[in-house]
């Protein structure tokens, strides 16, 4: 009887295992699914859409928008100390720019941003006072920040807490804007940083590529 009750055991055992391996094969092809197509809506803004998977699974998008080169990546940021994970959406106008140094405005910089190299540059400059107080700017070199006007388009997107980072450089300019974050309960008790479930809203990446654009023609103005 004793060994009965030790195979019912062990049979039970053997299913529940089985159970939970498709369990999380069916998870971990979602979870591919979603992340490659994170970027869905590029099909529609981009055109001459190139697509590659990158290491995290999330797709990186090169195309066209209004005929300007776009770079779009997403990285998630699971690294964090006393934070929630993050996932961090990159959109870059990959043009030549009339600029001789590299610039980089961070919101909230702790010097441990995965996704850039602001603590890096090697000179700190002060802010103009429209910019809220918990930015901060660093570049390569001060001769060589971004005009008044281009500036000036740039403090208002602080507003927006969850824009992090604005580069502008000789290859191009990128914003940087927190797309997600782990959901408190699930991370703190199961730690539960699945991030990209659901693809970026069109809408939101239509704004990027605006504001991007419109960032663009104010360098190519003249000053």
């Amino acid at each position: 009887m004793s060994m009965l009750i030790t195979l019912l055991i062990a049979l039970g055992l053997g299913l529940w295992l089985a159970q939970t391996m498709v369990q999380i094969l069916r998870a971990a092809r979602g979870r591919a699914a979603s992340r490659a197509n994170y970027f869905a809506a590029a099909t529609s803004l981009l055109t001459d859409l190139q697509r590659q998977i990158q290491p995290t699974g999330f797709a990186r998008i090169a195309g066209r928008y209004n005929g300007l080169r776009i770079d779009l990546q997403a990285l998630p940021d699971t690294l964090t100390f006393r934070k929630l994970p993050a996932l961090w959406v990159m959109v870059t106008v990959t043009e030549h720019q009339p600029s001789k140094g590299e610039t980089h405005i961070m919101a909230r910089a702790n010097g441990q941003e995965s996704f850039s190299t602001h603590a890096q540059m090697p000179f700190a400059v002060n802010l103009p006072p429209n910019f809220p107080p918990d930015c901060t700017l660093r570049c390569t070199d001060p001769a060589a920040l971004p005009a008044p006007q281009f500036m000036a388009m740039l403090a208002p997107l602080f507003s927006d807490p969850k824009v992090k980072e604005a580069v502008l450089s000789p290859k191009g300019i990128r914003l940087v804007v927190l797309a997600e974050e782990g959901d408190r309960a699930n991370y703190l008790i199961f730690r539960d940083a699945e991030l990209g479930r659901q693809p970026l809203q069109a809408s939101r990446l239509a704004n990027l590529l605006d504001t991007l654009a419109d960032l663009h023609a104010a360098q190519k103005a003249p000053s």
